[in-house]
C-alpha cells in the first residue's frame, strides 16, 4: 500500500508540473528527484498557480526551484509574484533577480533597487534588438567573413546581450542566424566541414628535463570571461542610487568633464589594483581576486595595481608585505606600479579637511561603545553638528598629536536613519600613537578602509574597482564619498567569493591555526594559503585554471569542493610529473633463485608514452636479490578479488619479472611478517594479474635510498568548518602522516626542492624545503584518483 500512495502523490505532481507548461520529459526527470519535486512544488504553492500558467512562467519558476538560493528565503514569495505578474519575464531578468538576493540574504529588500537590478519595467522592443544585432553584426563583419558558419554565435550574442541586457534572448538568436544568412547566404559543403584535427606533436625530450606540454584548453575557457566589464570610455552612466532617509536620492555618476580629465590620464586604458591588507598570507580566494583583477588588465591591454591597503600599522608586518609580492609574481600576475596607501597620507589628509570644510565630517567624542549603541538605535552623534571651524581646529590637533588616542575619530556626515547601516556616519580618521611599518613615525591619525579604500582608488584613476560581495552594501558610501569629494568615480563591481570545502579562509581563523601551532606556519601544505599550496607542490598554472573555471560570477554561497582544485592540479602533473618509485611501508623479498652479485638492470619509464628507443624516456633499476615491496602488497590469507602477492601466488614487479612467494620469516610472536622469500621467473612466461611497484638494493648489503613522506589529507573533518562554533574541534587528527623511513630509486637522490614526481600507484609528491643532502622529505601533493571528474563539485 505504500507503495501504491507513493506512486499516487508521483502522478499528482506530475500532473501539477504539467499544468505549468513543463514539457513531459522535464516533468518526469523532475518527478524522479525528491528534493527537486519538493521545492517546485513550495514554488508552485507560493505562486498560486496550482491550476496552471503559462509555459513561460511554468519555465521561471522552474528556474526558481532550482536555482533559488537558500540564505534569501523569506524574499522568494516577493519574487514569484514578480514573476506571475509579468514584472520578471526573461531568463536574463531572472538570473539578475537571483544574483541580487542571494546577495541581499535576510536583509529587508529595497524594491526599488531590487526592480532597477533586474530590469522591472524595462521594456526592449524587437526593433531595439535589431538594431543592436545589426551595429554587433556590423563591428565583426570581417571576422564573420573569415570564419562564416564557423563564427561563435555565442560570442555575437554576449555582445548584443551587453547592449542589451534585458532583451529577448530567443529573438535575439533568431536576428543574428537571420543576419549572418543575409551577408553569408547559403551553407556551402565547406561551411559543413569538421576542421582537420592536427595529430598531437608529442613534446622534445630534452636531457635531465620534463617536457612541458601546453595544456588544452577546457570547455571553460573557451568563453573570455571579461567580456562582461564595460570599456572606460562608459564610464559615465549612473554607477548606483543612493537612497536617503528624508526620501531623496544621490544618483552617483561621473560629469562629462571628470571622465574627459580621467581619460586624459590613462588615455583610456584599463587600470584595475589588486589591493591586500598586508597582515597575513594571501590564500586561494586572492587567487581569484588576482585572476579577475590583474586578468581584465591584461586582457585589455592595460595595467593593475599592487596596493598595498596598509592603514592600520597594528596589524601589519614587512614579512607579509615581502610575501604579498612574491607570491603575486609566482602567480604569473606583472604589476603596473607596487604603491600603498599610506603613499596617499598627505592627499588624504588634505582631502579629508576639504570634507569638513564642506560640511560633509566632523570630529566625535563617542567612545567606540558609545558610536555602536547610537548606530543601533539610529541617532545622531551629540557632536555631529558642531561648527566647521571647530572640527577643523580639532582634526589638526589630532594629526598633531595633541589629543589622547581613543578620544576622538574624525566622522563622515552621512545618514544615520538609512536603511543601510554603512551610511551610518563611518569612521574616516582614528588616532592611533603607533609607528608605521611603510610609513615611519610622521602620522598618529591614520584613515580607514572606508575612507581611503575609494579615494586611493579614484587618485590612481582606477577605472574597474573589483571586489567580492560582502562589500556591495559599502557601494552607497564608496559613492557618497567620492561624490561629495567632487572628484572621478569608478565603475565598481563586486563578485561572489570563492569558498572551498574543508578549510577556513578567514584571515582570523588563518592566524589563530599559525600563531596557536595547530598547523606548521602559514605554508603548511594543508592550509589553502597560496604558501601552503605552492609547498604541497601545486602550480599557479593549474590554480589559475580551477579560478578560471569557475567563473566570475555575482552568484554567491556556493561551496565549491576541493576536489575541483584536486582535479586540474591532477590534469597538469599527470602530463608533466616524470614517474618514478617509491615503498612507504619496506617488505623485504629476498629472491632465492638469483645470486647476490649479479645484478640485472631493467628499464623504467620516466614518462608512461615513452617509446622505446627513447633513452632519455627511461632510468636504470638494478633487479638484484634484494627487494622491498609495499607491506600491504603481501597477505597471509590469498582471495579471488585481491592481486597483490600471498604464499604460492605470483606477481610482476613492475618494469622487471614476475615473481612467486615460496616462504614467510615470521618473528617470535608468529604474526610479524619479517621478510618473505620468492622466486622470479627469468622468462616471464608466467602471466599474474598483480602489478607491484617496488624498489631494489642498489647493490649487495647497501639499503635502498631512504627518504621522509609525508602524506597529507584534508585539514578538517567538515565541508563548511567556518560555520561551526568549535571549528578548531573539526581538525582532522589525520591530517598529516608523516612516513619516516620509506625507500625510493636511487634515481631520486639527485631531486631538487620543488621537483616534482608521480610515485607510482601512490600519487604525486613534491620535495619540500625541510630535505637535507642526508634525507630527501617528499610531500604529497595529490593522489591518483580523480573523484572530482566521478562527481565532485
Amino acid at each position: 500500500m505504500p507503495a501504491k500512495d507513493g506512486g499516487s502523490d508521483k502522478e499528482k505532481c506530475l500532473d501539477l508540473f504539467l499544468k505549468i507548461g513543463l514539457d513531459e520529459r522535464t516533468a518526469r526527470n523532475t518527478v524522479a528527484n525528491n528534493k527537486v519535486t519538493a521545492n517546485l512544488t513550495s514554488v508552485i504553492n507560493e505562486a498560486g498557480v496550482t491550476d496552471g500558467c503559462s509555459r513561460t512562467v511554468g519555465n521561471l519558476l522552474y528556474t526558481v526551484a532550482t536555482k533559488y538560493p537558500a540564505n534569501a528565503l523569506p524574499h522568494r514569495p516577493t519574487l514569484l509574484q514578480y514573476i506571475v505578474s509579468s514584472k520578471v519575464k526573461t531568463t536574463a531578468q531572472l538570473d539578475a533577480a537571483l544574483s541580487f538576493l542571494a546577495s541581499t540574504g535576510l536583509e529587508n529588500l529595497d524594491s526599488k533597487t531590487f526592480e532597477e537590478a533586474c530590469g522591472v519595467g524595462v521594456e526592449v522592443s524587437t526593433e531595439d534588438i535589431k538594431q543592436a544585432v545589426s551595429e554587433v553584426v556590423e563591428e565583426n563583419k570581417s571576422t564573420i567573413l573569415e570564419l562564416r558558419y564557423r563564427t561563435n554565435v555565442g560570442e555575437l550574442l554576449g555582445h548584443v546581450r551587453k547592449r542589451l541586457p534585458w532583451g529577448d534572448a530567443k529573438v535575439a538568436k533568431q536576428l543574428v542566424d537571420a543576419k549572418l544568412y543575409e551577408l553569408l547566404g547559403d551553407r556551402t559543403a565547406a561551411d559543413d566541414e569538421k576542421p582537420s584535427k592536427k595529430k598531437k606533436e608529442k613534446p622534445a625530450k630534452v636531457e635531465d628535463k620534463a617536457p612541458v606540454a601546453t595544456p588544452e584548453k577546457s570547455p571553460e575557457e573557451d568563453v573570455n570571461p571579461y567580456l562582461i566589464f564595460p570599456n572606460p570610455v562608459e564610464n559615465f552612466k549612473v554607477h548606483t542610487e543612493v537612497p536617503f532617509s528624508d526620501g531623496s536620492i544621490l544618483r552617483c555618476c561621473n560629469t562629462r568633464a571628470l571622465l574627459d580629465k580621467h581619460l586624459k590620464a590613462t588615455c583610456g586604458k584599463v587600470l584595475t589594483r589588486f589591493p591586500p591588507e598586508p597582515n597575513g598570507y594571501l590564500h586561494i580566494g586572492h587567487a581569484k581576486a588576482m585572476f579577475i583583477d590583474f586578468g581584465l588588465a591584461k586582457d585589455r591591454d592595460g595595467g593593475c595595481y599592487l596596493r598595498y591597503d596598509d592603514t592600520n600599522p597594528e596589524a601589519e608586518k614587512k614579512e607579509y608585505i615581502d610575501h604579498i609580492e612574491e607570491i603575486v609574481q609566482w602567480m604569473g600576475w606583472k604589476p603596473f606600479k607596487i604603491t600603498y596607501t599610506s603613499d596617499y597620507f598627505q592627499e588624504l589628509y588634505e582631502l579629508a579637511v576639504e570634507l569638513i570644510k564642506k560640511g560633509h565630517a566632523y570630529v566625535d567624542h563617542q567612545t567606540p561603545d558609545e558610536i555602536k549603541e547610537y548606530r543601533e538605535k539610529k541617532m545622531n552623534s551629540p557632536w555631529r553638528d558642531r561648527p566647521i571651524s571647530e572640527s577643523l581646529k580639532l582634526f589638526e590637533d589630532m594629526k598633531n598629536g595633541l589629543v589622547e588616542e581613543g578620544k576622538a575619530t574624525l566622522r563622515m556626515k552621512q545618514d544615520m536613519q538609512s536603511d543601510n547601516y554603512n551610511m551610518y556616519d563611518l569612521i574616516a580618521y582614528r588616532i592611533k600613537f603607533t609607528p608605521h611599518p611603510h610609513a615611519g613615525d610622521k602620522w598618529c591619525i591614520y584613515p580607514s578602509y572606508d575612507y581611503a579604500h575609494c579615494i586611493v582608488d579614484s587618485l590612481e584613476n582606477i577605472t574597474h574597482s573589483l571586489c567580492t560581495l560582502e562589500f556591495e552594501t559599502r557601494r552607497a558610501s564608496y559613492y557618497w564619498l567620492l561624490h561629495a569629494l567632487g572628484i572621478y568615480q569608478p565603475y565598481v563591481w563586486e563578485y561572489s567569493r570563492l569558498n572551498v570545502s574543508n578549510t577556513v579562509m578567514s584571515k582570523r581563523k588563518l592566524n589563530r591555526l599559525v600563531t596557536e601551532k595547530w598547523v606548521d606556519g602559514w605554508d603548511d601544505p594543508r592550509l589553502m594559503t597560496l604558501a601552503g599550496l605552492r609547498r604541497r607542490g601545486m602550480s599557479p598554472t593549474a590554480i589559475n585554471a580551477f579560478v578560471r573555471g569557475i567563473g566570475i560570477t555575482r552568484s554567491d554561497g556556493t561551496l565549491i569542493s576541493i576536489e575541483r582544485l584536486e582535479y586540474h592540479v591532477r590534469e597538469e602533473l599527470n602530463r608533466t610529473a616524470p614517474r618514478a618509485m617509491v615503498v612507504l611501508h619496506p617488505l623485504k623479498v629476498v629472491i632465492t633463485n638469483l645470486e647476490a652479485n649479479p645484478v640485472i638492470e631493467v628499464d623504467a619509464k620516466i614518462w608512461p608514452d615513452a617509446k622505446a628507443d627513447d633513452a632519455s624516456a627511461f632510468y636504470k633499476i638494478p633487479f638484484s636479490n634484494i627487494v622491498y615491496i609495499e607491506h600491504s602488497d603481501f597477505r597471509m590469507q590469498d582471495s579471488k578479488d585481491y592481486y597483490g602477492l600471498a604464499p604460492g601466488k605470483s606477481a610482476i614487479l613492475r618494469y622487471a619479472f614476475p615473481i612467486k612467494c615460496t616462504e614467510v620469516i615470521l618473528a617470535d610472536d608468529n604474526e610479524t611478517i619479517l621478510e618473505i622469500r620468492a622466486e622470479y621467473d627469468p622468462s616471464k612466461k608466467t602471466k599474474p594479474k598483480g602489478v607491484l611497484h617496488w624498489v631494489p638494493q642498489p647493490s649487495p648489503g647497501v639499503d635502498p635510498l631512504k627518504v621522509e613522506v609525508r602524506l597529507f589529507e584534508r585539514l578538517f573533518v567538515s565541508e563548511n568548518p567556518a560555520e561551526l562554533d568549535n571549528w578548531l574541534g573539526d581538525l582532522n587528527p589525520n591530517s598529516k602522516v608523516i612516513i619516516p623511513d620509506a625507500y625510493g630509486v636511487s634515481s631520486l637522490q639527485n631531486a631538487k626542492v620543488g621537483d616534482n614526481f608521480q610515485f607510482e600507484r601512490l600519487g604525486y609528491f613534491v620535495v619540500d624545503r625541510d630535505s637535507t643532502p642526508e634525507k630527501l622529505v617528499f610531500n604529497r601533493t595529490v593522489t591518483l584518483k580523480d573523484s572530482y571528474s566521478k562527481g565532485g563539485k
